[in-house]
């Protein structure tokens, strides 16, 4: 007859048996767990993200597995690629594991903000979830974009301006955007992408390009700020984007006289004055205009005023300008270049000095013929009849 104690014994470690086998790990109800290690990524409307899962069996039996997504909003699309090739199950072996790219595609027209999904793999043994999380950085839309990081220029009136902008096919199909300008008339607008000119790009769905827009301005524009609108069009869909250009002005210089007579007369050693008249031609003001003189050697310029500290549009000024001519100089023409200039133009006159010699050595060289003359005269009155 078994004794209560024994039956007490044998009573808990029956409990102790059954507890254990309660809590060791039964890889035949779920041997199959999924494994990727960035499960929250950050993505843009209308791109797609690939996972690298891993399906692993802990159990000794082969799973055949398939796969599902639980909470997969409205408008996204999935596949499931092993080997280069779409799958929709999977046969893993006993304690292996096998590799699957999950693929997720967030449609173009989706809400900023942060999505939860879960991949489901399920076998004989049971199911395993994979929680993923996927946000979104940006507010969707289906339409094309045009866009620029800078759309405003500066630059001088014979400047060309250069803008790089990126257009963008949000949309569901490809799309063959015509690019086109209708800025004043008298402005060149070109288009190029890769070095080449363009009229046209074709786009493939959420597919951008980077497209240089150079901008050329009419002859004789005056200062201001103008706006060049550009648009890319298709028949379902366009964009458009507002260009603006900053023109400061023309830098023009003009350096003449008053009656434009560029030539004058001197006599060697002498000075003379002449007049000179420096216009601003262009359509911006001229700081710091400098007046300066290439001469023969030995020659010398002086200027009453050598620089003129501004010179508006229009606006003209007139220099005295006094040239020397060398004490050695001898007959004949010589060259004074005249040069206005501030750090945006320049101009020229070049003058023609015509130099003659000095009246008082023109006497003395007279009465040096007759001095010796008379001394001819002389010497033959009195010796010639011996």
């Amino acid at each position: 007859m078994v004794s209560k104690r024994t039956m007490m014994v044998f009573v808990m470690v029956l409990t102790l048996f059954s507890f254990f086998l309660a809590i060791r790990p039964t890889s035949a109800a779920s041997g199959v767990v999924l494994f990727t290690p960035y499960t929250g990524l950050s993505v843009t409307p209308g791109e797609t993200i690939d996972y690298t899962v891993n399906v692993i069996n802990n159990g000794s039996a082969i799973e055949n597995v398939t796969f599902s997504f639980d909470d997969l909003p409205k408008g996204w699309s999935t596949s499931i690629v092993a080997g280069g090739r779409n799958i929709e199950q999977l046969s893993v072996r006993g304690g292996k594991e096998e590799e699957i790219h999950v693929e997720v595609t967030v449609p173009l027209d989706v809400d900023k903000g942060d999505y939860r999904v879960a991949f489901v793999a399920k076998s004989e043994s049971g199911s395993a979830r994979l929680p993923l999380l996927v946000k979104v950085t940006e507010q969707g839309s289906f339409k094309t974009e045009l866009t620029a990081e800078q759309t405003n220029l500066e630059g001088h009136a014979d400047s060309s301006f250069t803008y790089d902008v990126t257009l963008k096919n949000r949309t569901a199909k490809t799309q063959n955007y015509a690019l086109s300008s209708a800025a004043k008339k008298g402005w060149q607008v070109s288009f190029t992408s890769g070095g080449d000119s363009i009229t046209s790009v074709k786009l493939e769905p959420n597919e951008s390009k980077d497209i240089t827009v150079e901008v050329k301005p009419p002859e004789n524009v005056k200062a201001g700020t103008y706006k060049i609108p550009i648009k890319a069009q298709t028949s379902d869909t366009s964009a458009e984007l507002t260009l603006e250009a900053v023109i400061t002005g023309t830098y023009e210089l003009k350096l003449t006289t008053p009656s434009g007579n560029v030539s004058t007369d001197v006599t060697a050693g002498n000075e003379k004055v002449v007049d000179l008249v420096v216009k601003n031609t262009g359509s911006a003001p001229l700081l710091d205009v400098n007046m300066t003189a290439d001469t023969p050697p030995d020659w010398e310029v002086e200027f009453d005023q050598s620089t003129i500290a501004q010179l508006n549009p229009g606006d003209s000024k007139t220099i005295k300008a006094k040239i020397k001519a060398s004490d050695e100089a001898i007959a004949g023409d010589y060259v004074v270049n005249f040069r206005a200039q501030t750090a945006e133009a320049s101009s020229e006159a070049v003058f023609r000095v015509s130099v003659k010699t000095s009246t008082v050595w023109g006497v003395v060289a007279v009465l040096i013929i007759v001095g010796v003359a008379g001394g001819l005269y002389y010497l033959v009155k009195k010796y010639g009849r011996r």
